[in-house]
Parts: C-alpha cells; structure tokens; sequence
C-alpha cells in the first residue's frame, strides 16, 4: 500500500529503480533480514526521500511499497507500514549535505563488515579494489547510529567520495542515480569478499601491484565514469536480469 499523497513527477520510475535495488540486495545475499536501508530522493522541491518499509524482506519490497519521508524518517501521508527513522539518520546527513547524493545505500554484510574490522582497511590487492579504493572514505563506530550529532562528522569525513567503510559496521556507497549507487555497491562488496577471501591464505604471501598501478586504475575508474557506466550499461542489464526472475517489484 502507498501513501495517500500523489506522486510528484519521476517519482514512480524513482521507486521502481529503488525497489530494484532492494531485490539486488536480496538476489546478492547481502540483505541483513528487515535492517540496513537503501534511500532514494523523489524527484522535486521537497525534501522527500523513499525507503523500505520497516516490516518487510528486502525480496518482498515493490515499488509502491516503499514509504516516502521527510529528512527527519517521518512518513509523508498515510502508510500501512512502520518505519524506522533512526535508520535513516545516516542516509539523512548524507542526502542533505550533498545536492548529487540522489540514493544511499548501506549495508552489513558479512564481507564488509569484516574488512571494516580490518586496521589496513580496503588493499589495493585487487582490480575491483583498486577501482573503487580512490573513492572511499572511512568514518569511526560512534555505536548504533541514532546520534543526531554524528552526522556532521560523517558528512565530512564522506567529503567529496562516494563510497565509506563504516569502521566496526559495514559499508555504504553514493550515486546521483540508483544505478550509480548501486554499481558502486556492486564494486565495494566484491572487493571487501575477495579481501577477506585472499587473507585467508596469509598477508604474506600477497602479490603487490607494480608501483603507480593504483593511481592508473584510479584515472581509468572516475566517479563520472562509473555513473555512466551505470546508467548505460550495468543498469538496465539488472533491471532485464529482475524482469526474467520476477518483475513483481515494479507493482
């Protein structure tokens, strides 16, 4: 059931892409049963957001599902479902301080919540990290995030970047698109399973890329870059890979 307000222009291909995403997150194994959360802006003035209602499965969400709030996680209109506005309190700093931060995703799976662990934080040991290791910043575990305060301080230690490792918590990326957000998810997660894979053997016995190759896979990885290739390419291949699997999240 959606909120009895209607919908402002872009808003329902808004919540299609978001649900898409919350089914992502689910068809990936990443979800963590109903908790972390996945936010988007809807379109226009208002600062509105979307996010998941607070007493489903992530496989379960669809687009009219998802509950509209305000920047304080306070629900615009009527709605069937609860919500849970201390979880929103990271993803609100973030949408407010940053005109491109359009999604925000956050996530505790077990792979990124154990390289969060790690003092060495994200290795440059592989090309998906190498990636996406320019691009993140890390912010300390303050406790469970309901401290209004923290958000300032996570605001700036995100800076500029579009992806964070949360220190002891997990990880959480930026996009001016859900595509964009999501792709750069895709990349974070991938790196933090095959950091935590290839320690397994021993630190030790890893192979270092040659000096500078960091800084060239950098310059080939922009963040423009990524959102276009999001946006054009790994997006709609998702959204086709959804619609053969169950195209329910788009009711």
């Amino acid at each position: 059931m959606v909120e009895s307000t209607a919908m402002a222009p872009g808003e329902r291909e808004a919540r299609i892409d978001l649900a898409a995403a919350y089914r992502l997150v689910a068809l990936y194994g990443w979800d963590d049963l109903i908790f972390t959360h996945l936010s988007a802006r809807v379109p226009g003035p208002e600062h509105h957001f979307l996010i998941n209602p607070y007493d489903m499965m992530f496989e379960e969400i669809t687009a009219s599902s998802l509950v509209k709030i305000d920047v304080e996680g306070q629900p615009v209109g009527m709605t069937a479902h609860p919500v849970n506005p201390a979880g929103f309190t990271i993803h609100s700093a973030i949408h407010m301080a940053r005109d491109d931060a359009q999604a925000v995703m956050h996530l505790h799976t077990p792979h990124g919540q154990a390289v969060s662990a790690m003092a060495c934080g994200l290795l440059p040991h592989t090309q998906t990290a190498m990636i996406t290791s320019h691009d993140v910043a890390y912010h300390e575990y303050e406790g469970i995030a309901t401290d209004l305060e923290e958000r300032e301080r996570l605001v700036a230690d995100l800076g500029e970047r579009h992806a964070m490792i949360l220190r002891n918590h997990g990880t959480l990326t930026v996009g001016d698109s859900v595509a964009s957000c999501f792709l750069r998810l895709y990349f974070l997660e991938r790196a933090c399973e095959a950091q935590v894979l290839m320690l397994a053997a021993g630190i030790d016995g890893l192979h270092t890329p040659p000096q500078g190759v960091e800084t060239k896979v950098a310059g080939q990885s922009p963040p423009a870059g990524i959102a276009m290739l999001a946006r054009g390419l790994a997006w709609p291949a998702l959204l086709r890979k959804l619609d053969r699997i169950d195209p329910s999240y788009r009711d």
